[in-house]
């Protein structure tokens, strides 16, 4: 038996099965499955070494793994949804105005443009945790560069199984997205407490297309057009901004921190790449 039927043969037994023929077989059938995803991660790690670190960050250290104090990750193992992948960043550090987060990056090493978004946030954020769904459109790590007010920068990321996030053709979701276009909400979850970090969810009502899709009705690609820009203040006070590329997924949608002194209001704007700004203030507390 050749080792591309024999490896067929494995994979249709069940777990246990397969795995003490591989133990059987001396590893002659295992080596090319098991290689694959360390092949991947290692394609993925490749980019972010060759490319995206010299190319964003230069010679600069980041602290990572063990040396990684301040931010984690959290990804699925596997995208249910290559277009709707959510990805959650939790900050470790006590944060006050001495020492704060003052910017997040986050890259998906192999999508077509590896930047998902810079962030910049303040001291008014409290907690530099920060929630979205983005678009992964390989097998890719995840990754998150957090850079402190002292200049500081430490990374996390997570290795996620998918494929064709940034080619999917738009659904009936991106139609519903184009008619309500620039729509803007944010509600705070959670108890309303003056003065301690308030959790918020922000939404920006927007088909975010890719510019990689075919629409099946018109055989088209239609061009990129996506939210660039989000800025968030609260009370008149800067809370966060951001930069974003077509990796976040349509309907651009964060969870963030911010401290308010009290009852007080949104200002909320976001721009996209037709240069359409969109602006309102919504009262919270």
């Amino acid at each position: 038996m050749n080792t591309v039927a024999l490896r067929q043969s494995v994979y249709r037994q069940p777990l246990w099965t397969a795995l003490l023929g591989v133990l059987l077989l001396a590893g002659l059938a295992s080596q090319p499955a098991l290689a694959e995803p360390d092949a991947r991660k290692e394609a993925s790690r490749k980019i972010w070494e060759e490319q995206l670190k010299p190319q964003n960050f230069g010679d600069r250290t980041i602290n990572e793994g063990a040396a990684n104090d301040v931010i984690d990750i959290k990804t699925p193992f596997r995208a249910d949804d290559p277009t709707l992948v959510p990805v959650s960043i939790h900050s470790k550090l006590n944060e006050d105005s001495d020492r704060y987060v003052s910017q997040l990056h986050v890259f998906i090493d192999k999508n077509p443009l590896p930047l998902v978004g810079r962030f910049d946030l303040t001291e008014n954020s409290g907690k530099a945790d920060l929630a979205m769904r983005v678009r992964v459109d390989d097998f890719s790590y995840v990754r998150v560069i957090a850079e402190t007010n002292d200049g500081e920068l430490y990374m996390a990321e997570n290795f996620v199984r998918s494929l064709g996030g940034c080619s999917a053709p738009p659904g009936e979701a991106a139609e519903q997205s184009k008619q309500h276009m620039g729509e803007i909400a944010v509600k705070t979850i959670g108890e309303f407490k003056p003065g301690e970090p308030n959790l918020a969810q922000l939404q920006v009502r927007h088909p975010n297309i890719t510019g990689m899709a075919i629409d099946q009705r018109t055989r088209s690609r239609p061009p990129a057009h996506f939210v660039k820009r989000v800025e968030v203040n609260y009370g008149g006070e800067k809370v966060l901004s951001a930069d974003l590329t077509f990796a976040i997924s349509l309907d651009p949608t964060f969870r963030f921190f911010f401290i308010p002194d009290g009852k007080g209001e949104f200002e909320i704007t976001a721009t996209d790449t037709k240069d359409q700004t969109w602006s309102e203030k919504i009262p919270v507390g």
